[in-house]
C-alpha cells in the first residue's frame, strides 16, 4: 500500500465517519473532503470543480426544475383525483396512493413526489380512521422504490451511469435500470400495501405546518364551463362531501341569496361562498373547477368607502392606515398594482390585537389597489361568517390567506399589523400549464430514452423549455435546485475517480473477495449490494453511489466478469434505505407528521430490505449476467 493509497482511505473512512456523525450538512462534508485531496496533492487544483459540470449533477439539476414544473401547475394533483378511489377501503385505497408515488417518482425527484402527494395521505387516514404513520410510511417507501426504476428516478441512478461511461462503456440508458427495478419495486410496493403496513408501529400526530389554522371562509367563483354549471346544489354539496368542504351561501349579480333552495342550479358567474380546511380547499376548488374569488369592492362600493372616509377625516377618526392612503398618489398606487414579479405565493397572516386593520374591511382598505396583493380566505376559528369577503371586518386573531409577491405580501404585513405564519402551498390546477409541464417532462425523456441527445443535454433543454411557457417562473429555476445535492456529487466526483486511478478501489476489492467473497462472483455481488444498502441507510444515498462505484468496478475487474451487475447492484442498494429517518429525504420528511421515533422504520424497513436482496439477486444475474 502505497502513500496515495494510505491518504485517499483515510480521507474516505474520515469522509464516511463525519457522514456518519451527522453534525455538519453532507455538502459541507464532501467539500472538505476535496479540498483535503487537493491539499495533499491527490486532485489537481486546475481540475478539482470538473466535477460540477459532469453529466450527472447537471442531470439531477434541470430534473428538480421540471419536478418543480409539474408541482406547482397542479399536473399531479389532476392525477392524484383522476387514479385515486375516493370511496375504498384501507388496503385498496393505500395499494392506489402508494402505487401512484411509485410512478410519479419514476419520472420526477421522489422527494417532490411524496410532498405532493402527503395531503391526500393524512386525509386518507382521516377517512380511513387511521394512524397517520400507516399510511405515510408505506407511501414513503413506495416512492423510493419508484425511484430506481429508471434513469433519472433517484441521483444514485445517474452517478452510477456515469461511473459506467467514465470506465469506457456507454451510460446505462433511460429505461435500462426498468427489468430489475421494476421488479423489485412492484414486490416492494405490493409487500408494504397488502402487509407490511401492519407492522408499522401507531404513532399520534407530531404535528403539520407547526399549527392548526381552522376552516377558511373563502369566495368562488363559477367560469363558464366548469363543472360546477348546471348542478343543482345539492349535487354540488355531495361533490364537496370528499373535501371536506361545504356551501355557506350563493351570490348571483352582487346579490346575496338567502338560505338558496337545494334545488337552486348554479349558473356560469355565480359566487360560491365555501367554507373548506386550508390543506382540502385546493382540492374543494380544483375538482369542481372553481376560481378563487379576490375580495374586492366594485367601483360603486368604493365611491361610497371614499365619502364615508372623507366624512371620518373631518371628525378626526380615521385611523393611519386611512390617512396613508388618501396620501398615496395614484401612480404609486399603479406601481403597487404589479411590481412585475414573476413570483406569486401564498402567506397566512395572523391579525395582532394592535393591528390597523381592526374593524376594517378589505374594500374599506383598497387592498388591491394600494398593496398589490389579494385576500383570498379568511379563517376565523370557532366562528362563521355568512357576509361577503369583502365586507367582512378584521378582528384580531383572523387568519388571512393572502396572495401576492413575497416582497409586497412583506410590506403590507408590516404596514398593517400582521405576522406571517406560513406559505401555504395551495395549488389550484391551471389546465393549460399543467399539459405544458407534462408534455415538456414527457418530450425529454423521450429524447433521452431514444438516444437522440445525451440526458443531460436533453433535460437542459426541457428546463429552457419550461422557462419560456413559464410552467417554472425564471425567478423560481434556482429555487428549484437542490443546491447542497449539486455540491454533494459535484465535491465527490474528483474524490471517487482519486480511489479508481490510485489503485485504492482495487485493494478493497481484493480484501472484500479474498477475505470474504473468496473468489466467487455470486457472493461478492451480494456483498456489494448489502454494503451499499447498509451505508445508504446511514448516509446519504448519492454519497454511498459515489463511494461504491469505484469498489463494485474494482472488484469486478478482479474476478475478470462484467461490471454491469455489480453496478446495478450498488444502484439498487443506494436506493434502499428503509431502516432510519436519516437515510433518505422521504424517511426525514415523515418523521414529524407521522410522530414516528428513530427506531420505528426497522420494523417494516427490515423485512422490506430483505425481500429487495432475495428479488433483485436472481433478477441481476438473468438481466445482466456476470
Amino acid at each position: 500500500m502505497d502513500q496515495a493509497q494510505i491518504t485517499i482511505l483515510a480521507i474516505l473512512v474520515a469522509t464516511v465517519g463525519m457522514f456518519l456523525w451527522g453534525r455538519w450538512r453532507h455538502d459541507m462534508v464532501a467539500a472538505g473532503a476535496l479540498l483535503a485531496c487537493i491539499l495533499t496533492g491527490l486532485v489537481p487544483a486546475e481540475v478539482a470543480f470538473e466535477g460540477l459540470s459532469h453529466p450527472a449533477v447537471i442531470t439531477v439539476a434541470c430534473v428538480l426544475v421540471l419536478s418543480k414544473g409539474l408541482q406547482s401547475s397542479g399536473a399531479v394533483d389532476v392525477l392524484a383525483r383522476t387514479f385515486l378511489p375516493s370511496q375504498s377501503g384501507p388496503v385498496l385505497a393505500m395499494v392506489a396512493l402508494t402505487g401512484l408515488g411509485a410512478v410519479l417518482s419514476a419520472f420526477m425527484n421522489n422527494v417532490g413526489a411524496l410532498a405532493l402527494l402527503m395531503p391526500v395521505a393524512l386525509q386518507m387516514a382521516r377517512r380511513q380512521q387511521l394512524p397517520p404513520g400507516r399510511i405515510l410510511m408505506p407511501l414513503a417507501f413506495g416512492t423510493i422504490l419508484g425511484g430506481m426504476t429508471t434513469l433519472i428516478g433517484t441521483p444514485p441512478n445517474l452517478i452510477v451511469s456515469g461511473f459506467r461511461q467514465a470506465s469506457g462503456a456507454e451510460g446505462f440508458g433511460m429505461f435500462d435500470y426498468t427489468p430489475v427495478g421494476l421488479a423489485v419495486a412492484a414486490l416492494g410496493v405490493a409487500f408494504v400495501t397488502l402487509v407490511g403496513w401492519r407492522l408499522v408501529p401507531e404513532r399520534k400526530q407530531a404535528g403539520i405546518e407547526g399549527f392548526e389554522s381552522g376552516a377558511y371562509i373563502t369566495e368562488a367563483r363559477v367560469p363558464v364551463g366548469c363543472k360546477a354549471e348546471g348542478l343543482t346544489l345539492r349535487e354540488l354539496e355531495l361533490a364537496l362531501v370528499e373535501a371536506d368542504a361545504q356551501v355557506l351561501g350563493l351570490v348571483r349579480n352582487e346579490v346575496r341569496v338567502m338560505t338558496p333552495s337545494p334545488r337552486r342550479r348554479i349558473r356560469a358567474g355565480d359566487i360560491l361562498m365555501l367554507e373548506a380546511e386550508a390543506d382540502t380547499l385546493s382540492h374543494a376548488l380544483s375538482s369542481l373547477g372553481l376560481k378563487l374569488e379576490e375580495a374586492q369592492a366594485t367601483k360603486e362600493e368604493r365611491q361610497k368607502e371614499k365619502e364615508k372616509e372623507k366624512e371620518k377625516d373631518s371628525a378626526g377618526a380615521d385611523t393611519a392606515v386611512e390617512n396613508n392612503s388618501e396620501e398615496k398618489p395614484q401612480k404609486d398606487r399603479k406601481e403597487k398594482k404589479d411590481d412585475g414579479s414573476d413570483e406569486v405565493m401564498l402567506m397566512e397572516l395572523v391579525i395582532l390585537p394592535s393591528s390597523e386593520l381592526l374593524g376594517r374591511t378589505a374594500r374599506g382598505i383598497q387592498l388591491r389597489s394600494r398593496f398589490g396583493v389579494n385576500l383570498l380566505a379568511v379563517s376565523r376559528q370557532g366562528q362563521r361568517s355568512f357576509k361577503r369577503l369583502r365586507a367582512l371586518a378584521f378582528r384580531a386573531g383572523d387568519l388571512l390567506l393572502m396572495q401576492g409577491s413575497p416582497e409586497l405580501i412583506a410590506e403590507f404585513a408590516s404596514a398593517t399589523g400582521c405576522v406571517p405564519l406560513a406559505e401555504r402551498d395551495l395549488r389550484i390546477p391551471d389546465k393549460k400549464k399543467a399539459l405544458t409541464a407534462a408534455g415538456i417532462m414527457a418530450a425529454s425523456v423521450t429524447v433521452a430514452a431514444l438516444g437522440w441527445l445525451p440526458a443531460a443535454v436533453s433535460f437542459a433543454a426541457g428546463v429552457l423549455a419550461s422557462m419560456v411557457f413559464r410552467t417554472v417562473p425564471p425567478r423560481s429555476v434556482y429555487n428549484a435546485v437542490d443546491w447542497p445535492v449539486v455540491v454533494l456529487l459535484g465535491a465527490l466526483i474528483p474524490v471517487a475517480d482519486v480511489m479508481e486511478t490510485s489503485g485504492t478501489a482495487r485493494l478493497i476489492a481484493s480484501l472484500l473477495l479474498d477475505g470474504i467473497a473468496q473468489g466467487s462472483a455470486l457472493v461478492a455481488l451480494v456483498l456489494i449490494l448489502v454494503v451499499t444498502m447498509t451505508l445508504s441507510d446511514l448516509m446519504n444515498n448519492a454519497a454511498t453511489a459515489a463511494v461504491m462505484c469505484p469498489i463494485a468496478l474494482g472488484a469486478a475487474n478482479q474476478l475478470a466478469v462484467s461490471p454491469d451487475p455489480f453496478l446495478m447492484a450498488v444502484a439498487i442498494g443506494g436506493s434502499c434505505a428503509f431502516l432510519t429517518p436519516i437515510g433518505h429525504q422521504n424517511n426525514t420528511l415523515i418523521l414529524g407528521p407521522g410522530g414516528f421515533r428513530f427506531g420505528d422504520y426497522w420494523r417494516l424497513g427490515l423485512p422490506l430490505e430483505l425481500l429487495v436482496v432475495a428479488v433483485s439477486v436472481p433478477m441481476l444475474l438473468w438481466v445482466w449476467p456476470l
